[in-house]
């Protein structure tokens, strides 16, 4: 679905009057191979590139060096953009930004209207879209009346309309508490294993890409680590080494290990960590 070899992408960085200050390389030799189906997640501190990754994908940004393909389209190229906007749909931070009318309904056909698809087809993508999401009960109701997280799930709606492979997500529980933060995550999760999108998720949140199938870390615009979740987080010094926490769990884990209780590396849900504290402690 996502193919990038030495990606690059560089940028002029100027002063408050516009003088040139230098060149930055936001993105230095990434390599990805990302599989349809697939549910991904990037981390990164701020300033490590993924959010650049994010716009490279959309085809926003042009490689500055290497190659991008998405769904076999070569993103450099600008007779793609279309198919590449078509099959990767985006999702932002702030769900205000993403939603243009007063009524849900009318929102998520804004999509496929501009795609030019026939009324009643968009119709029946409306019924479907918001019932992926769980919000069909509100289709008749104002954005503006909603909750973060429920906004955010009809932007991800409005995604769904266009029919795309692929949803990208960067840092979409960003502006949301606790429980739209759970109502999102929950709502891409279900995309991915009912539907089979691929979804790529850059996050800060370290809990929300425990089930994911990949990890990668980014740093400094390179990919410093990959692998699953559990691989990811049984190399504890490694990720704080990049500026990233562990999940509260798997600190806690790792914490108690190092003062000497038996707990394996890599714990990623409390019931885990139940087991494993309980298997060698029960009745003790």
């Amino acid at each position: 679905m996502i193919k990038a070899s030495k990606l690059a992408y560089e940028y002029i960085r100027r002063d408050e009057e516009g003088n040139v200050e230098g060149i930055v390389r936001a993105l230095d030799g990434v390599d990805l191979d990302i599989k349809s189906g697939d549910f991904v997640a990037i981390l990164g501190h701020n300033g490590s590139g993924k959010s650049t990754i994010a716009k490279e994908i959309n085809a926003i940004l042009e490689p500055t060096e290497g190659v991008l393909f998405v769904n076999n389209y070569d993103t450099s190229k600008e007779e793609n953009i279309w198919d590449i906007r078509q099959s990767a749909g985006m999702v932002f931070q702030n769900p205000d930004n993403q939603l243009v009318a007063s009524v849900v309904e009318e929102d998520v056909a804004f999509g496929p209207e501009n795609l030019g698809v026939p009324t009643d087809e968009i119709i029946l993508r409306v019924a479907e879209a918001l019932e992926k999401v769980g919000m069909t009960a509100y289709r008749n109701s104002s954005p503006n009346h909603l909750s973060g997280g429920q906004k955010q799930r009809i932007a991800i709606a409005g995604i769904l309309a266009m029919k795309p492979k692929c949803i990208v997500l960067d840092e979409p529980t960003a502006m949301l508490d606790p429980n739209g933060r759970k109502e999102v995550i929950s709502t891409i999760h279900e995309l991915n294993k009912k539907e089979g999108i691929t979804i790529l998720l850059i996050t800060h949140y370290m809990d929300e890409v425990v089930g994911c199938d990949k990890v990668i870390v980014m740093d400094n615009g390179k990919v410093v680590m990959q692998g699953t979740p559990r691989e990811i987080f049984s190399r504890p010094d490694e990720i704080k080494k990049h500026k990233l926490d562990l999940p509260q769990v798997t600190e806690l884990a790792d914490e108690l290990a190092k003062e000497g209780v038996d707990m394996p590396k890599g714990i990623l849900s409390i019931d885990e960590f139940v087991e494993a504290f309980t298997s060698r402690y029960a009745g003790k």
